[in-house]
C-alpha cells in the first residue's frame, strides 16, 4: 500500500455557521454550532488515508480533552499516531465562521502545535520509508525545513501548502518538489495577481507548481513545460472548509501510485468537489469509491 508521511499541525476547528459573516464590529446570530477535528496537518492526513493510502501524522496534541478527542478520531480515520506527541498545554485550535454561500474565515490558535520546533527520534526514520511527504506551515518553520531536508536526504517526494502565507526561505524551497498555493497564496508568495504569471514565478524557485483555483479548477506548472489546467466539478458548496487539505492529500495519494499529473488533478478535484458538499473538514473527505465515482463522471462530462 502506499505510504504517506504528514508533518503538521492537529487541530480542533470550533465552528459557527452563519447567514453572513460579521464586519469588524459586529455581532450576528449564528444558525449552527460544531467541534470537528481539524488542523491541517490531520485533514491532509484524513484525506489520504480515506482515498485509500497507509498514512502516518508527526505532530502534537495537548494533554486536554481535545487532544484525546482528536488522536481518537485520526485513528478511527486509519491515520497512524505513533509520532503524534501529547505536550503540557492546550491543543491547538481553529476558530472557523463559515456564512451561507460556503466562504469561511479563521482564527488559528496553535497550541500544542507551536511546540513542534523539531523532528523527535524516529520520525526521520518514519519519513524515509513513505511515498511522499505533505508539508504545511501550521507548525514552526524549524520543523517544516527539517521534515523537508530529511525528505530530500532519503529520495522522498515533499509537497507543500504554503499556508499561512508568509516567506518562504530558499533552504525550504529547495528541499520541496511540488508547491501546492492557492491563488490567494500564489500572489502572497509573489506579489501577482494573476496565476499563470504567479506560477512562473514560483517555478524559479521550485521544479513544480500546482495552484488551486477554487471553483475554477486547477492550475499546473512545471519547468520545461506547458501550463496545464484541469477544471473542477460543477457543485453547489455548503462549507470550504477542508477543501485545499482534501486537494493536497488525495493528489498526494495519486502521485504516490504512479498516475500521471492530468489524471491525478482530476481525481484530486473530484475529491475537493465531494467535501465541499459537505459541512466540516476532516467530517467532509470522501472515500476512495466516491472519489473514483466522480472522477469518471467528470470525465465523462469532457468526452
Amino acid at each position: 500500500m502506499t505510504h504517506i508521511a504528514v508533518l503538521g499541525s492537529t487541530n480542533m476547528d470550533l465552528v459557527a455557521y452563519v447567514p453572513k459573516a460579521p464586519q469588524r464590529g459586529e455581532t450576528v446570530t449564528g444558525r449552527e454550532f460544531r467541534t470537528i477535528p481539524g488542523g491541517k496537518g490531520a485533514n491532509q492526513a484524513v484525506a489520504a488515508a480515506h482515498a485509500g493510502a497507509d498514512v502516518s501524522l508527526i505532530g502534537a496534541v495537548g494533554a486536554d480533552a481535545f487532544g484525546s478527542q482528536l488522536r481518537s478520531t485520526l485513528e478511527h480515520s486509519g491515520v497512524d499516531t505513533d509520532h503524534l506527541r501529547t505536550t503540557e498545554g492546550p491543543s491547538g485550535t481553529a476558530h472557523i465562521v463559515v456564512d451561507d454561500e460556503g466562504g469561511n474565515a479563521i482564527v488559528v490558535v496553535p497550541g500544542a502545535n507551536g511546540t513542534v520546533t523539531a523532528l523527535a527520534p524516529g520520525d526521520e526514520g518514519l519519513i524515509a520509508t513513505a511515498d511522499a511527504l505533505l508539508l504545511q506551515l501550521e507548525i514552526p518553520l524549524d520543523a517544516v525545513v527539517a521534515g523537508a531536508r530529511a525528505a530530500r536526504r532519503h529520495g522522498v517526494r515533499t509537497i507543500l501548502t504554503p499556508s499561512p502565507a508568509q516567506p518562504l526561505a530558499a533552504e525550504l524551497l529547495g528541499a520541496i518538489d511540488l508547491l501546492l498555493p492557492n491563488e490567494h497564496e500564489a500572489a502572497a508568495l509573489t506579489g501577482v495577481t494573476d496565476p499563470y504569471e504567479a506560477a512562473a514565478a514560483l517555478l524559479e524557485q521550485v521544479p513544480q507548481v500546482v495552484v488551486t483555483l477554487g471553483a475554477a479548477g486547477s492550475l499546473y506548472a512545471a519547468r520545461g513545460a506547458r501550463p496545464l489546467t484541469v477544471p473542477a466539478p460543477r457543485v453547489t458548496a455548503v462549507d470550504s472548509t477542508g477543501a485545499g487539505d482534501t486537494f493536497a492529500g488525495t493528489l498526494a495519494v495519486a502521485l504516490a501510485e504512479g498516475r500521471e499529473m492530468p489524471e491525478a488533478l482530476v481525481w484530486a478535484s473530484a475529491a475537493a468537489a465531494l467535501s465541499v458538499q459537505r459541512p466540516g473538514a476532516s467530517s467532509s473527505m470522501p472515500y476512495r469509491s466516491e472519489i473514483d465515482a466522480q472522477a469518471a463522471q467528470s470525465n465523462g462530462a469532457r468526452s
